[in-house]
């Protein structure tokens, strides 16, 4: 073992006693996607291509209150974080225009996260390039020296963005997604990933552009990398790994034909145009496309519809002066004109398509491309690049591979990749269906993973009825992309870094009720699937501090955060039970510094004292204003389906786990490890055990052998109850069983839970619970 704090062995987590940690996360945050100044969420427009002067300093949230969003977090059980960030943050001024105000906020939040014990891997966020292109990531400049012009995107729809949709409130949910498939990001992810290639002509400052974008987000990364290293507290201790570039894109790398949407485009909703009428419409032609909705069987096809730019280009004017930014553009690179006509992939002239397959065979080789060819030669390339930028100064990074979203990873097992003993493979996964619908269908569901993977004669096949077959299947899934990433990349650890459900399902119907009962068997089936599939650890998507009822996460309609300020926080009990008179109970904690201070959870509670009037009225995460325009969605707040993500999970296991998952209908965990030895006296098997389902007074324990304790840990500023457990060499089981509450239960907020009693055991039928 190495004095690490967290380190890799066999496949697994390992701590410095040898036990395998498990890591429970959560992506934190999403504010992190837009600035602070202004404060830009995307229904906002105002200035929003003055993207040159945009902070983020503040973001995810002000370092003033790092310690009552980690308070909060550990006390829902979580004990590793997805920390995200933008290139933008960092470098939004202009090409190595650092914001080092931005640097130091995120190094001090990075101090307070370790005060707490967290795990932490640092993730370059982006959602279709950037908010200019409808999602996050990028800085604006990016796509000027694209040669695109971003004022034009709306009225060609080389991307529908919410800053600039004529009616914000009216924007389509989940057509942001869409935008990978439009012209703005098909053209940038082409250009990040294989500009050398597709693009040759694209030369600026004497660099193509594929060099000269990749090199500034690598030195980028690498900036914050190399200040997070100077801190000298916290490599290692607290950020142990950088993931590479979140849900990576081909762009067009790999289109046979741009005519035609391709058969491996399962995304359809709102205008659909192919690549080519995407082509056509930027450079300001009138074209007829086919729209798409999202229905319970997928995509269908609703009708057509007219694109008219009126003659309006997504490209720069030939005049336009960017001098601004300091680059030299070669001069075969004309702006004013399509870089795809200027390739010869169709010719303006006659609106004629002459190369439909070229960006599906490498332009000098000949060599079919496709997505393994892209994932196995592209991809890999930056992968490589990041992967080397990172460790020139967190020399021993763990780093985690996530390739393009739902596709299988690269085939570099056996390989010097491969065989890098810090390596993890960080997938993602959602359940589509409910996503783009915002409905939990309890009835059926589909094995998107199979489909994919070409596993069934036809979808149809791939339908899954009932609960127990959806519940197995999204278990299935997730074990299916664990064994990919085992059978492509080598032993490593697996971690879901993404998979979450959205909270405004059923046109917000527990906004106006307080029942979250469908959000709670989305939610516990979505972690029933990370739980019993083998991996090594996840992070739920998503937490998020200023999500409403009004607008969710505050960024393109999306509202999947477990944290809302229109619903009601868990309730705590009283912290210590029983406190010995001699011992105050700030004296039973530490502050992140590791001298003694106050429970910072006890921001959270809901009773209001004259001993902490003062500090709720001036908490920054708490407003005097009215947090929605529609008092009828804040009238019923509930529990946000707390039951189904505050849950017992393993923390560190003396041996190997076998299985593990808890039975929320049931209130009760089960987990089967095997061990090489006898625990030690100071290296149990610990299990997070949240007094919300299992009382201390109140819940039964099984062992196969040896003895078990339950108590609460002081020692990480957070009162968390624990059960530790010494056992016996070999096959170990234990069952834990807790106390069945019921959901969003009116009366005593310490007795109020989360779960809806099953009372038709007897008959075996689901029907009657609120949740499985």
């Amino acid at each position: 073992m190495t004095a690490f704090r967290l380190t890799i062995e066999d496949g697994k987590f390992r701590d410095v006693h040898g036990r395998q940690v498990t890591l429970r996360g959560i992506n934190v945050a999403g504010d992190a996607k837009y600035p602070s100044n202004p404060d830009q969420p995307s229904h906002v427009g105002g200035d929003f291509f003055d993207g040159d002067n945009v902070k983020f300093s503040g973001k995810p949230f002000p370092k003033e209150e790092a310690h009552l969003h980690f308070s909060r977090l550990k006390r829902f059980g979580y004990n590793t974080i997805r920390y995200v960030f933008t290139w933008e943050a960092i470098e939004a001024a202009g090409p190595g225009r650092y914001d080092e105000e931005w640097i130091s906020d995120t190094i001090e939040i990075l101090r307070a996260a370790k005060g707490y014990g967290f795990y932490i891997f640092m993730d370059p966020h982006q959602d279709v390039w950037s908010r200019f292109s409808g999602g996050s990531g990028a800085p604006m400049w990016t796509l000027y020296a694209a040669g695109l012009n971003p004022q034009s995107f709306a009225a060609t729809e080389a991307a529908i963005v919410h800053n600039t949709y004529p009616k914000p409130e009216e924007f389509p949910k989940m057509i942001w997604s869409t935008n990978y498939y439009r012209l703005a990001a098909a053209t940038m992810f082409t250009f990040f990933f294989g500009g050398r290639d597709f693009a040759p002509k694209c030369i600026i400052n004497g660099v193509n552009i594929q060099d000269y974008l990749q090199g500034h987000f690598m030195r980028a990364c690498e900036h914050l990398a190399k200040r997070i290293h100077e801190a000298g507290d916290l490599e290692n201790d607290v950020v142990f790994g950088w993931e590479s570039l979140n849900e990576p894109n081909k762009g067009m790398i790999g289109y046979e034909d741009i005519s035609v949407i391709p058969k491996e485009q399962a995304l359809k909703k709102g205008s659909c145009p192919t690549i080519w009428q995407a082509i056509l419409t930027g450079s300001g032609r009138a074209v007829e496309v086919d729209t798409w909705d999202m229905g319970g069987l997928g995509p269908y096809k609703t009708g057509r519809t007219l694109i008219d730019p009126h003659g309006e280009i997504a490209w720069l004017p030939a005049d336009y002066d960017d001098s601004r930014y300091g680059w030299k553009r070669d001069p075969d690179w004309k702006l004013g004109e399509c870089i795809w006509a200027q390739h010869g992939v169709w010719d303006p002239s006659t609106d004629t398509l002459l190369k439909k397959d070229y960006f599906g065979k490498h332009p000098t080789t000949g060599a079919h491309v496709d997505y393994p060819y892209f994932t196995n030669n592209y991809f890999m390339h930056m992968f490589r690049t990041y992967r080397d930028t990172i460790r020139q100064h967190h020399k021993n990074a763990i780093i985690l591979l996530q390739g393009p979203t739902m596709e299988v990873p690269p085939n570099i097992k056996g390989t010097p990749d491969g065989d890098d003993p810090l390596l993890v493979y960080a997938p993602h996964w959602y359940d589509g269906i409910t996503l783009m619908t915002k409905k939990w269908n309890r009835n059926w569901n589909v094995d998107v993973i199979g489909v994919l993977r070409g596993r069934y004669w036809t979808p149809a096949f791939a339908i899954k009825i009932g609960e127990t077959a959806i519940r197995n299947c999204f278990k299935d899934q997730h074990a299916a992309m664990r064994q990919e990433g085992l059978d492509n990349l080598g032993l490593h650890p697996c971690i879901m870094t993404e998979f979450g459900i959205p909270y405004d399902m059923d046109d917000k119907y527990a906004y106006k009720t307080g029942d979250y009962a469908s959000q709670s068997a989305a939610m516990d089936a979505n972690h029933f699937a990370v739980e019993a599939s083998g991996l090594e650890g996840y992070t739920l998507w998503l937490y998020h501090t200023n999500n409403d009822h009004e607008r969710g996460d505050q960024w393109n309609g999306e509202d999947l955060s477990i944290f809302s300020g229109d619903d009601k926080l868990l309730p705590t009990s009283p912290v210590p039970r029983s406190p010995d008179p001699s011992q105050s109970t700030s004296s039973l904690v530490k502050s992140s510094d590791g001298t003694p201070g106050q429970r910072r959870e006890l921001e959270d509670d809901d009773s209001v004292t004259p001993a902490n009037l003062k500090q709720t009225l001036t908490n920054p995460s708490i407003s005097s204003q009215v947090a929605t325009r529609q008092p009828e969605l804040s009238s019923s707040p509930g529990f946000r389906a707390a039951e189904a993500y505050v849950r017992p999970a393993p923390v560190v296991t003396a041996g190997t786990i076998v299985h593990s998952a808890f039975d929320l209908r049931q209130c009760q965990f089960n987990m089967t490890i095997t061990a090489p030895k006898a625990a030690e006296t100071d290296t149990p098997t610990v299990v997070h055990l949240p007094e919300y389902h299992f009382p201390k007074d109140d819940c039964l324990v099984e062992v196969s052998s040896g003895k078990w304790e339950i108590s609460s840990d002081d020692d990480e500023t957070v009162l968390l109850q624990r059960l530790r457990w010494w056992h016996g060499e070999g096959q170990q089981t234990i069952k834990i069983t807790g106390v069945v509450k019921k959901h969003n239960a009116e009366g005593n907020a310490q007795e109020a839970g989360y779960y809806e009693q099953c009372n038709s055991a007897a008959a075996g039928s689901w029907n009657n619970c609120s949740v499985m």
